[in-house]
């Protein structure tokens, strides 16, 4: 069977996007999706996501990872999934669309698309890492010399071991720049290796930094492998709340395979 598909990357964060208002797409040939995602056999992508009809938003979206499987809420590619609604006209400027952990309000403006993210109330400090989940669970720790580390190995060994074990984690690792800058590369579950660039992840980073009094600021800068994203942020009593991702969502190309 033919399908039509779209390119789209966020900071080098690549996904497959199928428009499936139509409902012609079987979401459970998990190794068709995997397919998709192959970069030697397929389209290639670090996940699958699919634009569907919604009775009241104005879509909703359901995201695989590249070994095909449902997965968590993906943070870029929520904004690519925007950037794509855009496209095809299903919205101009503004959406509330509905995925795996909820209600999110969207906007793009000139290629740049905002995400609100979930709320966090929850921020486990440990002693050498902090976890806490943002859409997905993440693993946040520091590493002095993130340019030239193992991410593949390093983030493997923590994603499988305690206490995430069979569930796993995905897993960031850290460096600051500045008060208001950090330097962040992760490893993702599902894709089990690095990615350019990974949404909850950088928003995970940004409020585990604010959380650890790293940073004052509300609006932090996060340098990825795949370029710059941005986080804002609130926090009342606790809470981490208006948790916002910001930052460029482009498309490649379509086809046919």
């Amino acid at each position: 069977m033919q399908q039509t598909f779209y390119k789209y990357q966020g900071t080098g964060n690549d996904f497959v996007m199928i428009d499936n208002r139509q409902e012609t797409f079987n979401k459970k040939d998990t190794q068709r999706i995997a397919f998709l995602c192959d970069r030697r056999f397929g389209v290639g992508a670090d996940g699958l996501i699919l634009l569907e009809n919604h009775p009241t938003l104005n879509f909703k979206m359901v995201y695989y990872n590249a070994d095909g499987n449902e997965s968590t809420m993906c943070g870029n590619g929520g904004r690519c999934l925007v950037a794509f609604a855009n496209q095809l006209g299903v919205i101009k400027d503004k959406a509330i669309f509905e995925a795996i952990d909820g209600l999110h309000h969207a906007s793009i403006h000139n290629g740049i698309v905002k995400l609100q993210m979930l709320d966090v109330d929850v921020v486990e400090k440990h002693k050498n890492h902090v976890f806490l989940n943002t859409g997905s669970p993440h693993h946040v720790q520091f590493e002095e010399q993130i340019e030239n580390f193992d991410i593949k190995t390093k983030g493997a060994a923590i994603r499988y071991g305690a206490p995430y074990n069979e569930a796993g984690s995905n897993v960031n690792f850290v460096k600051k720049i500045s008060d208001q800058i950090f330097a962040v590369r992760t490893y993702e579950r599902g894709v089990e290796d690095e990615t350019l660039s990974c949404g909850t992840g950088v928003t995970a980073v940004a409020l585990a930094m604010h959380a650890l009094n790293q940073t004052n600021a509300n609006l932090i800068t996060l340098k990825v492998q795949g370029g710059e994203l941005q986080v804002s942020f609130d926090l009342e009593n606790g809470v981490y709340k208006n948790v916002w991702l910001i930052g460029p969502a482009s498309f490649v190309f379509s086809g046919n395979i």
